[in-house]
């Protein structure tokens, strides 16, 4: 995997809008945060649109916006003004070897998984992490923002500890770090771009969030990865946060139904932690991906870091 430099004093930052329209107070918020932080914030020229629909330009608008992005050796990262849904229209125009051949950050999560899986692709790292409004509303004290920064600026590697949960399996895996929306990556499957479903020969820890997903739809996803032996052949499961969805007849929770379904399948020896600090929550811990980690799930806590 390559890793994208890390940022100094003075680079540009990129920010665009790939899917959903976006509030310009966020975007500029963000904005004005990277310039505070030292850094050359570009907005870029259809990133408030006009806007097409619920998205936030045009299909051609949005991908030229991260054609030129990509194509310029002055951006050092690409920051994702918010997701919504749209980014998977741009995977066919966007080559690998376009993201490759001037590897730089994208920043970004829920509908951004779709390019965090085109970098995938490509072997180029990438952060799933928090966007404009994050940045906009929640300052520089936030720990997700200051360690969103730390990352970019190459001053720590990722290293959190976090709470442990009733429903976790203990053990120690090591593999490569790989995940996002599952709503996201479930409509990658079986493309070029499937980084759900880890190979035979890869050894892959999987982290997992979503939003606004009935309980049933979640389980039907996970089915898939059950029955083609995906979820198997992983070395560690990390489940983020799943917000905004209701019990049902068959599960008091989202937790509830993945834990029996661990059970009812017989999954085994695979280390498993739930409520992660990832997703659509404010506590929204920035992750590389593509990094090399090595998940302790204990008793007592759950320990996520990189090595290499």
């Amino acid at each position: 995997m390559i890793r994208p430099a890390f940022l100094q004093k003075g680079d540009k930052i990129a920010i665009l809008s790939p899917a959903t329209i976006v509030k310009e107070e966020y975007v500029r918020g963000a904005e004005a945060f990277l310039r505070n932080q030292g850094f050359d914030p570009v907005v870029y020229p259809v990133a408030l649109g006009p806007s097409s629909g619920s998205y936030a330009a045009s299909h051609e608008q949005r991908i030229n916006d991260l054609k030129r992005a990509l194509a310029d050796s002055g951006v050092k990262a690409i920051l994702c003004a918010r997701g919504g849904y749209g980014s998977v229209h741009i995977l066919p125009e966007i080559s690998v070897e376009m993201v490759r051949d001037n590897p730089k950050w994208i920043i970004g999560f829920s509908d951004i998984s779709a390019l965090h899986a085109l970098w995938q692709a490509a072997a180029v790292m990438s952060l799933h992490a928090p966007m404009a409004k994050h940045l906009t509303l929640e300052g520089e004290t936030d720990f997700s923002t200051i360690s969103l920064l730390s990352l970019l600026r190459g001053e720590n590697r990722m290293d959190y500890e976090v709470n442990s949960h009733p429903f976790n399996r203990p053990g120690i895996g090591k593999g490569v770090l790989r995940g996002g929306n599952l709503a996201v990556l479930n409509g990658l499957a079986s493309t070029s771009y499937d980084i759900l479903t880890p190979g035979e020969k890869e050894d892959v820890i999987l982290f997992i969030e979503d939003i606004s997903e009935a309980i049933y739809a979640v389980e039907r996803m996970l089915m898939r990865l059950i029955l083609s032996g995906g979820l198997q052949r992983l070395k560690g499961l990390i489940v983020g946060q799943f917000t905004e969805y209701k019990p049902d007849r068959n599960h008091d929770s989202m937790e509830a139904m993945m834990d029996s379904l661990l059970k009812r399948h017989k999954i085994e020896g695979l280390p498993v932690a739930f409520n992660f600090p990832t997703g659509h929550v404010k506590d929204n811990y920035p992750l590389v991906e593509g990094a090399e980690v090595i998940l302790e799930v204990s008793p007592e806590a759950v320990r996520l870091r990189e090595v290499g």
